[in-house]
């Protein structure tokens, strides 16, 4: 009796078949909880499947938290996500790979909110100036975190968890027709002073 409420407890209320996120890869879904023998000790691990990404990782169960790894954000979190993207982009004007640098912590923290301002921050209308290579790798690993997790969460296919983002960004101050012309321009200027 005591081994079954040990192992429940080492488990961390992750089970078997449960969407998952783990912070460097997004989500992924528990296929199964084995054990395994590594140098003479017996190790519960969590084997998270990323079918996305045909990929497989093993998590020693008694470790699962402090990696970082989460249970799927609650709906009302989803959706204050999805305010988060209808308001103004936040970029510093700090030099690009310093800011690259943030980005790339805030994805792989694995926090929906910090992803979802990346996305935010990095999101380009029609009307604005290209993004160079490495803003739109960042963009696009940002969105496609938010996306699988928002259409898990909502159990949604991921093209219209994609349609939700894109309609938020929509609504964004700085997406007004008129005026997101005039400012594409203006952080066209900042960005190649930047860049110089």
């Amino acid at each position: 009796m005591t081994t079954a409420k040990k192992t429940t407890a080492g488990r961390q209320g992750f089970k078997t078949g449960e969407a998952v996120v783990y912070p460097a890869h997004g989500v992924g879904r528990i296929t199964a909880i084995e054990e395994q023998e590594i140098a003479g000790y017996k190790l519960e691990l969590f084997v998270v499947s990323f079918e996305k990404d045909k990929m497989v990782l093993r998590v020693p169960t008694a470790k699962a938290n402090s990696v970082g790894m989460r249970k799927l954000a609650e709906p009302d979190l989803v959706k204050k996500a999805l305010d988060l993207l209808t308001g103004r982009a936040r970029v510093k004007r700090t030099m690009w790979s310093r800011r690259a640098q943030e980005y790339e912590a805030k994805i792989n923290s694995g926090d929906l909110l910090s992803v979802t301002e990346v996305v935010r921050d990095l999101y380009r209308s029609e009307a604005q100036p290209e993004q160079s290579y490495s803003e739109r790798q960042l963009y696009e690993s940002a969105l496609d975190r938010v996306v699988r997790e928002i259409s898990s969460v909502n159990r949604i296919t991921e093209t219209e968890a994609l349609k939700l983002i894109e309609q938020s960004l929509a609504k964004s101050p700085r997406r007004a027709k008129g005026e997101a012309e005039a400012e594409g321009e203006a952080e066209g200027d900042d960005l190649q002073e930047e860049a110089a």
